[in-house]
């Protein structure tokens, strides 16, 4: 049985695109004829995992696949082309490294004779030092000798500037040439690989072929641009895909995976975690150890999710699909594909947390009506003057509420300051600690600027779980109370300031702890 010497064209018509892999698939109708025959397709990427290959005929034909592999040719280079058939892009990166050579060694002559012409100089000034210290007067040969110096020093010094510049001009040109050969040269792949399929057909005719594998050198990662115009938020979610595969990808269905197919499924061994109890000391009964914990507030929204799904979330897969044919070219580069876009309500607010930060930050939020969770990514920020930054969106599911950071305002200065005061009473034995945060907002507005604005700072105070820790805002010594205290503790203003105001914002809370507390 032979092997048909003409391959047969094998294209990429889908396209799963993983963390850091490709699943390839491809499809073609091949004529078969009766009996058992070897065919050869392609030429495929010579990165393709062969023990991922697999290969189905999809039609109704009497015909079955026998045994299909990948066969990969080696091709070494040829010997360099002559000078003749150089093409004009060699000719002028020759011609080019001939004159940086040249100038090279010409730059080393000046930087040479410029460092002669210095030690000249040295010993001249040297000489006339000692001879006006011995009384001798040279002065019309002292003054000559010294012009003459200074005036090559200076010419050999113009012709190193210029060989300076020159030469950083030719390093751009050259970097240009390189580039285009780059683009217009580049040489053939070396390995090079062909499938190579039997099958056995009961009759002749026509069947389908479909033929997936696995490649590296691919891979992808979620990004976002957001754009502000008034209350309206447009969210486009895009991917940016990686692939140098050895081929391109042209007008292929692309899906976008955060599956890991490399990790391991196997379930974690158990090992054996032994509990003991024993009776507390008469320290440990007569005391209470506290200590501060800081935890992260996090809402994920109506819909629940198991883990935090992501690219590397180690968690749940997504899936994401392209709504139309794509082209990646296998140059290595970054590909922005479009996959999802929506418009909606959005509402905007200026606020500030001191503690983390002294900056007004300009929040929106609306809800995720892109139908599909929004991975964790970067986001370009677009408002009405245009372009404003870049930033970060976290992890969201379908249906939740969003908060996007469009960047400070600086227009405003916000300054907090904290006391804290501790005192014992004498007769309960309790420890009561008082803390004072007073924060300083300024707004500095343009000249002919009207109207106030609004501004939502935010402090927290401590969630105390134990029974011998109490908190307790103080509302009279506030100034003014805060309008909003939820249960994890966060205090809230809306601060109302006209062009130029500034207020000042007093929160005080107490910490009273019985005498068996400690850690406080």
């Amino acid at each position: 049985m032979s092997t048909a010497p003409k391959p047969i064209a094998l294209p990429v018509t889908a396209v799963t695109c993983l963390e850091d892999r490709a699943h390839i698939e491809r499809a073609v109708v091949l004529d078969l004829e009766a009996g058992v025959q070897r065919l050869r397709l392609g030429p495929v990427s010579a990165l393709a995992v062969d023990r991922t290959l697999h290969a189905e005929l999809t039609s109704d034909h009497p015909a079955t696949v026998l045994d299909v592999r990948i066969v990969r040719t080696w091709t070494p280079r040829g010997p360099s082309p002559s000078a003749d058939d150089d093409s004009a892009l060699r000719h002028r990166v020759h011609t080019l490294d001939e004159e940086r050579f040249a100038l090279e060694q010409r730059r080393e002559r000046l930087l040479a004779r410029l460092d002669l012409l210095g030690r000249l100089t040295a010993d001249l000034l040297r000489e006339i030092g000692e001879g006006a210290g011995s009384g001798e007067t040279e002065g019309p040969r002292w003054a000559r000798e010294l012009e003459r110096v200074d005036d090559e020093r200076d010419t050999y010094g113009e012709q190193l500037r210029t060989v300076e510049a020159r030469l950083t001009a030719l390093a751009v040109e050259l970097g240009e040439t390189h580039r285009a050969m780059d683009l217009t040269e580049e040489e053939p792949p070396e390995l090079l690989g062909h499938i190579e399929l039997t099958v056995e057909a009961e009759v002749a005719g026509p069947v389908g072929l479909r033929l997936s594998h696995l490649t590296p050198c691919a891979l992808w990662r979620p990004a976002y641009r957001a754009v502000l115009d008034g209350d309206a938020l447009t969210l486009e979610t895009d991917a940016m895909v990686w692939q140098r595969t050895g081929e391109d990808w042209s007008d292929v269905r692309l899906t976008l995976s955060t599956a890991r197919s490399a990790q391991a499924t196997d379930p974690p061994r158990l090992g054996e975690d032994r509990l003991t109890l024993k009776d507390r000391s008469a320290a440990e009964r007569r005391t209470v150890d506290v200590e501060l914990r800081e935890e992260e507030i996090g809402d994920l929204g109506p819909a629940p999710v198991l883990g935090l799904p992501g690219v590397d979330d180690g968690g749940e897969a997504r899936v994401l699909h392209s709504p139309a044919p794509v082209s990646v070219p296998g140059d290595g580069r970054a590909h922005r594909v479009p996959l999802s876009a929506f418009t909606t309500a959005a509402s905007s607010e200026n606020a500030c947390s001191a503690e983390l930060s002294p900056l007004v930050t300009q929040v929106v939020r609306f809800d995720n009506l892109s139908g599909h969770a929004l991975l964790a990514g970067p986001v370009d920020l677009v408002r009405g003057s245009g372009f404003s930054g870049r930033g970060t969106l976290d992890f969201s599911s379908p249906g939740a509420p969003v908060e996007l950071a469009f960047g400070s305002c600086d227009d405003y200065r916000v300054v907090r300051q904290a006391e804290e005061s501790r005192e014992s009473a004498g007769i309960t034995q309790r420890t009561v600690v008082t803390r004072t945060v007073r924060l300083h907002l300024s707004r500095f507005s343009a000249p002919g600027e009207r109207g106030e604005r609004v501004v939502v700072l935010r402090e927290r105070i401590p969630v105390s779980e134990v029974s011998a820790v109490e908190v307790r805002l103080r509302k009279e010594a506030c100034s003014p109370a805060p309008a909003v205290l939820d249960a994890e503790g966060i205090a809230r203003w809306d601060v109302a300031l006209p062009p130029g105001g500034r207020r000042t914002v007093t929160l005080v809370y107490e910490l009273s702890a019985s005498a068996r507390v400690a850690g406080l």
